[in-house]
């Protein structure tokens, strides 16, 4: 199967804020199948599901701050089912030390057990301090190594920038690896630009995500060189489009 293509709305953060709705449309007309969540600005449920009706989105996945999802576990759930998305990701942590982590990846695996016997797939997306904070440690390693429920939504740029050889590392983590983030990267200054004109393998990846059988890549990009906003990731999605047919053609 082809995964589908998504684009984690953090990216377009200033055109939700502006008019929600228009900004989904427009990410529908830059030919993206889905949306992975980064707030929904106000709307709600019933709102939400009414746009993704109306302009054919699906959910690839939302991402929810943990604290959110302890102060409320039943309504923060309840809004998620009523727009169609069943995979919660946890969008940032950190610690400065593998004690913290312990206890917060122990608090995690409780609530995406929680979680699963409501149907829902809960994912940590990592940033790079979750390789380089704690010398020597990898905590998504850790999470993995610790927990049964925690699956990982890998953001590929940030293992670049953390040094990690992406291959092997994501060879030895396949089992638990849920959703790719793609997000190129430019060298110098190093931030990220469209899919295609940086330095990372992003076709390799997609051909990783074909061996591992991942549903959704999400596209996410944060700064902008080029083209404001909207532009740059219908640039994203035309050219991951590409490399995914032709790693599926092969």
């Amino acid at each position: 199967m082809k995964p589908q293509i998504a684009l984690q709305l953090w990216s377009i953060q200033d055109a939700c804020k502006d008019d929600f709705y228009e900004a989904l449309k427009k990410v529908k007309q830059s030919g993206y199948d889905g949306v992975e969540f980064a707030g929904y600005h106000g709307k709600s449920a019933a709102e939400v599901k009414g746009y993704l009706e109306e302009l054919g989105l699906k959910v690839a996945a939302s991402h929810l701050s943990f604290e959110a999802l302890e102060r409320d576990f039943e309504g923060t759930l309840a809004f998620e089912k009523e727009i169609g998305n069943s995979r919660l990701v946890i969008p940032y942590a950190s610690f400065q030390t593998l004690e913290d982590w312990h206890t917060f990846i122990g608090k995690m695996e409780e609530v995406a057990t929680k979680a699963a016997a409501e149907g829902f797939e809960f994912y940590y997306h990592n940033h790079a301090n979750e390789l380089s904070e704690i010398p020597g440690v990898d905590i998504l390693a850790e999470m993995v190594q610790r927990t049964k429920h925690i699956d990982l939504e890998v953001d590929l740029y940030w293992l670049a920038d953390a040094g990690v050889d992406a291959f092997s590392w994501l060879e030895t983590l396949k089992d638990r690896i849920g959703l790719f983030h793609m997000k190129d990267m430019q060298d110098s200054p190093r931030e990220s630009t469209e899919i295609g004109s940086g330095v990372l393998p992003m076709k390799e990846y997609v051909q990783i995500a074909k061996q591992i059988d991942i549903p959704w890549l999400i596209v996410e990009q944060e700064e902008f060189q080029n083209y404001p906003p909207l532009e740059a990731t219908a640039i994203d999605c035309q050219r991951l489009r590409a490399m995914v047919d032709e790693v599926h053609s092969a």
